[in-house]
């Protein structure tokens, strides 16, 4: 089955063309700049073919017609026809507590997606928008709807449950729901792959570091915690992101600075974490680049970067009452020798012993096993694939409802 997976942001939409039956990309690309003079269109085929388009693309359905037409062309594209596209995969940020898998869309799926826009104003609505163009653009292609929120679905109410009136959690629901799902899905099936053991047998810390973080406590092959909670704002230091935060810190800085809450959301969201702390960069390489050079706030970011991280698996070890695995993903978990050194360092107690020569060469999407032999837990590096993760489940979603082609009319945004 062909699944066109697309992951559509406030003015991107990221692409891949993905053969399921082969578990290969035929073509990825991004559109970036949307509703910006000179939009960018990178496209790549499986053959190493590359070319960059730009033009005037001003809204989400503009952007996805390029999509098609690149897809379509006789020199760079892959397709002979629209028609060879046998479904959609979108990655939806969040569905709430209505959506605990991957689902069909429907009319009735798309007014859920919709009443889930309050929980994700900054994504889901963007992702609203990438539905609708597929469904006036591919008229009667099955559309399936994969949430960054579904793996953590199953974590016990004491993991999700905030220390606030549990009224606010029913009348609004308040609560953890975290994110970056399917990666933490993709490496901990893939980790146990690599191990040679059944994922029901493990009990792993899965670390999704990259410009947005997070690491989940997966047992028996089910996240029962994660560091992300009610917004991806919560858990380890990010690169604009704070993270964990007392949250009088943030009514002081009101007070103080006399800003109102949107201006406090940007603090929070924008201008913190590593930019905050180093003044350097949110980029992990150039923090790294400066802290080797002497640079203090930028070491103090690395520092507190990797504590974190470190904090965090001993903390969900705890919670699952022991640890098999730890594995590193996303740029920043597949790319940083520095990040998972650091990290693993002072977790000898727990049996984790890093092989140094395998970690400093585990780089540039490669993917294996970067513990010492007589290391109790074994430590991994396995570039993510949450685009297969999701065309897997929209072709399984599909199939096994034998769905038939039939129009679904877009909804207001």
């Amino acid at each position: 089955m062909k699944v066109l997976v697309l992951n559509c942001g406030s003015s991107s939409v990221k692409y891949q063309l993905i053969d399921t039956d082969e578990r290969k990309a035929l073509a990825v690309g991004d559109v970036s700049r949307i509703g910006m003079t000179e939009a960018v269109l990178s496209h790549r085929r499986h053959d190493g073919d590359e070319v960059k388009l730009t033009g005037e693309i001003l809204d989400h359905q503009v952007a996805i017609e390029y999509v098609l037409s690149i897809l379509l062309s006789k020199n760079h594209g892959v397709l002979r026809d629209r028609g060879e596209i046998d479904a959609v995969g979108h990655r939806v940020v969040h569905g709430g507590e209505r959506f605990t898998g991957s689902v069909l869309i429907t009319p009735e799926v798309l007014e859920m997606i919709r009443e889930c826009v309050e929980l994700a104003p900054l994504h889901n609505p963007h992702n609203l928008r990438g539905i609708n163009a597929c469904l006036r653009l591919l008229p009667g292609t099955p559309q399936v709807a994969v949430f960054d929120t579904a793996f953590h679905s199953q974590m016990p109410a004491h993991a999700y449950i905030y220390g606030i009136p549990y009224v606010l959690y029913k009348r609004y629901g308040i609560r953890r729901y975290g994110f970056h799902g399917t990666s933490h899905l993709y490496v901990s099936r893939r980790a146990a792959e690599l191990l040679g053991r059944p994922v029901k047998s493990l009990k792993m810390v899965t670390c999704h570091l990259g410009n947005g973080c997070s690491m989940a406590a997966v047992k028996e092959g089910v996240s029962v915690d994660t560091s992300m909670g009610f917004t991806p704002l919560e858990g380890l230091l990010m690169g604009t992101r704070c993270g964990d935060l007392d949250p009088a810190v943030i009514l002081h800085i009101m007070g103080r600075e006399e800003i109102g809450l949107s201006e406090a959301n940007t603090l929070l969201n924008k201008h913190s974490g590593l930019l905050g702390i180093s003044g350097v960069s949110s980029d992990m390489r150039d923090v790294e680049t400066e802290a080797e050079a002497g640079n203090y706030r930028a070491q103090l970011a690395l520092d507190v970067f990797c504590y974190r991280v470190r904090k965090y698996i001993g903390a969900y070890a705890a919670a699952m009452g022991g640890l098999d695995a730890i594995v590193f993903t996303a740029g920043i978990g597949e790319n940083s020798p520095i990040v998972r050194r650091k990290s693993c360092e002072g977790l000898e107690f727990l049996g984790v012993r890093l092989d140094e020569g395998k970690n400093r060469v585990m780089v540039r999407r490669r993917e294996g096993i970067i513990s010492a032999p007589d290391s109790r837990v074994a430590v991994l590096v396995i570039p993510t694939n949450e685009e297969l993760v999701i065309a897997l489940d929209t072709a399984e979603i599909v199939s096994k409802a034998g769905v038939q082609r039939e129009v679904v009319a877009p909804i207001g945004e």
